[in-house]
């Protein structure tokens, strides 16, 4: 798939000519500059010895669009799968991890669901409104974050506004979005609330399907902080969705396979958190108490109203963190929490499960150098303990020119679903790994001219996968006869990241990630399941000189890759062009537009799933 390769190569070759002037200019700390996702502290993203991509409010908004995922794919390494439309279960990988590996945070809060099978995080009842900034770290980092931090860990921050900003977005299938937020702020105190609506008529679920699958959401959510006294503050963040979403199904009569049905799934995802922050001199301490509740409800019209299975998911998470500055260049990050989670669905009684840790980070920044290494112990109370290590280090190399390398153990619990369940298994062990990356960067992707090359490998082992019984009743599946979980699988995952990115004048910037991994299964040799090895986004602005008129456009390459273990069904690879427009009216009113697959293009990111064709939207933004 050569290519794949020609929009990065063309980038690379004109970056440096045009912006090499630019970088001096350049802000030396901006707000895109800092990230928390690699020690669980604030640090400027150069000082950091992991590859961090750090996407700020206006970029997602350039973007446009309600769609959350059409941002996170800009990051190397990201790839998405989605069943149907918007609003349908949407998996993000990150280097070809799972999409249950990949830690996500809103706000302090995780967010996964503890209650679904593999307890990840389904984006697809994530919209772009409210949202501030997004930091994804890219590689195991359970050091400092603990369980799931396999892939790596996305870190989501909401809006903290000192005046209003309204938007208003009409489109193809019907589709409207509507997004609201407004806030007071001073150095001693803030106050934001934000929230939404989204409707969409969608696009089958099933791609031979007739019948469009609908989704609806209700969103809103708000975050505060206030100064109780000289170093003592204290905040609190809350966030509500109710969703609706149209499904198709299964029929195993005729016609058979996964056809229209006038099934549905409603969904609501309550979190929050309230926390109190401490500073004096050289110590820094965060300590909070967060909460997630999940609850969804499955209908099937056919056979009456009441759902055909529910299912609830809650955790519960005290948590203290803090920063000691101490002599000769070291630093402390250390901290220690304790999280409660619990289940329960149609078929499963109520069942809970406790995990408590505490981890030390060791740092040494100086002299252009910046190092830092630690570990970590877990104690669940259903497998027990679980120790992780991890080291890393950057060093300035002169000219804007570091590079980096990491080496991070991750772990994720099994979940309550896979322990306790009908199908459990109360023996198994948590997934494990082991991550490598060595890299050179030039910048951040917010400077005048970023260009970064990392390589890195990842090996998996204890995977846990599903198990038939069919046929068999001893061992293992005694008592399942229609199978359980087992820590079964290996697996390794390697290759490389390129970011290139530059303000080639004061109108144009532009920007490319090209990525490929390889994920294998290491007992087999068979590459993973929807895991393309090669991804590329390319996308250019340009601010031009008609009356603040700026024009853009979005190239996105995605490679082949197999929907099955076995390699057997084929995803053909595919190439989605989206080209968009703003124009202001005066300084608080902006209107813009865009097209999406521009070219019509058929594909598929999960076997038998419809996608959307061309789409147009138009909307308006005002700010206050």
């Amino acid at each position: 798939m050569k290519y794949l390769i020609l929009p990065v190569a063309a980038l690379a070759g004109a970056a440096p000519a045009y912006a090499e002037d630019a970088i001096a200019a350049a802000d030396s700390v901006r707000d895109e500059s800092i990230t928390v996702v690699a020690t669980g502290d604030p640090i400027a993203v150069d000082r950091a010895g992991q590859p961090v991509s750090v996407i700020a409010r206006d970029e997602i908004d350039r973007i446009q669009g309600a769609d959350l995922i059409r941002v996170l794919e800009r990051a190397p390494g990201v790839t998405i799968t989605r069943n149907g439309g918007v609003g349908g279960f949407t998996g993000v990988r990150v280097r070809g991890a799972d999409a249950e590996q990949l830690l996500v945070l809103i706000d302090g809060v995780r967010v996964a669901d503890v209650a679904s099978p593999g307890g990840g995080f389904d984006f697809g009842n994530l919209l772009a409104g409210g949202i501030d900034k997004l930091e994804l770290l890219r590689g195991s980092n359970s050091v400092v974050w603990g369980s799931q931090a396999v892939g790596g860990v996305l870190a989501i921050t909401s809006r903290e506004l000192d005046g209003a900003d309204a938007s208003a977005e009409y489109g193809a299938h019907d589709s409207f979005d509507g997004s609201v937020a407004a806030g007071l702020a001073g150095d001693s105190y803030a106050i934001t609330l934000n929230g939404g609506y989204n409707r969409t008529d969608g696009v089958s679920a099933a791609a031979t399907g007739t019948e469009p699958d609908g989704f609806r959401q209700w969103r809103v959510g708000g975050r505060g902080r206030v100064e109780i006294a000289s170093g003592l503050s204290a905040t609190l963040t809350g966030r509500y969705v109710d969703g609706k979403l149209d499904l198709d199904g299964f029929q195993f009569v005729f016609p058979f396979g996964f056809i229209d049905t006038p099934e549905y799934q409603t969904t609501t995802e309550a979190s929050g958190r309230a926390g109190l922050n401490y500073e004096a001199g050289s110590l820094r301490l965060a300590a909070g108490y967060a909460i997630s509740d999940i609850r969804r409800a499955n209908f099937d019209p056919t056979f009456g109203a009441s759902p055909n299975f529910a299912s609830k998911g809650r955790s519960e998470r005290a948590d203290l963190t803090g920063h000691l500055d101490l002599p000769a260049s070291l630093s402390l990050d250390f901290g220690a929490d304790s999280e409660w989670t619990r289940y329960s669905t149609t078929f499963d009684a109520k069942h809970t499960a406790r995990l408590s840790s505490g981890h030390a980070l060791l740092g040494y920044h100086a002299n252009r150098i910046n190092l830092a290494a630690g570990a970590r112990i877990d104690d669940h109370s259903r497998f027990g303990s679980e120790v992780t290590l991890g080291a890393n280090g950057s060093a300035d190399m002169g000219g804007g020119w570091r590079v980096r390398a990491s080496y991070g153990e991750g772990f994720k619990a099994p979940t309550l679903f896979q322990l306790l369940s009908d199908f459990g298994n109360a023996a198994l062990s948590p997934e494990r790994s082991r991550a490598y990356d060595i890299g050179i960067e030039r910048g951040d992707r917010n400077a005048a001219l970023h260009l970064a090359l990392t390589a890195f490998r990842r090996d998996s082992r204890d995977l846990i996968d599903f198990v038939s019984c069919f046929g068999i009743s001893g061992g293992i599946c005694t008592n399942r006869p229609f199978g359980t979980y087992d820590n079964v699988k290996r697996a390794r995952a390697e290759g490389i990241e390129l970011e290139l990115g530059a303000k080639l004048s004061g109108r144009f910037t532009a920007q490319a990630a090209y990525s490929y991994t390889r994920s294998r299964n290491r007992a087999t040799g068979l590459d993973l399941a929807r895991r393309p090895r090669h991804a590329v986004m390319v996308s250019a602005d340009w601010a031009t000189p008609l009356g603040g008129l700026a024009l853009g456009g979005d190239l996105r390459l995605v490679g082949d890759s197999f929907d099955d273990a076995g390699n057997f069904s084929r995803l053909d690879g595919y190439a989605l062009a989206t080209v968009r427009a703003s124009l202001p009216l005066g300084e608080q009113l902006e209107l813009f537009a865009r097209v999406e697959n521009l070219t019509d293009a058929q594909y598929q990111t999960v076997a038998g799933y419809g996608t959307y064709g061309r789409s147009t939207y138009v909307g308006a933004r005002a700010r206050f």
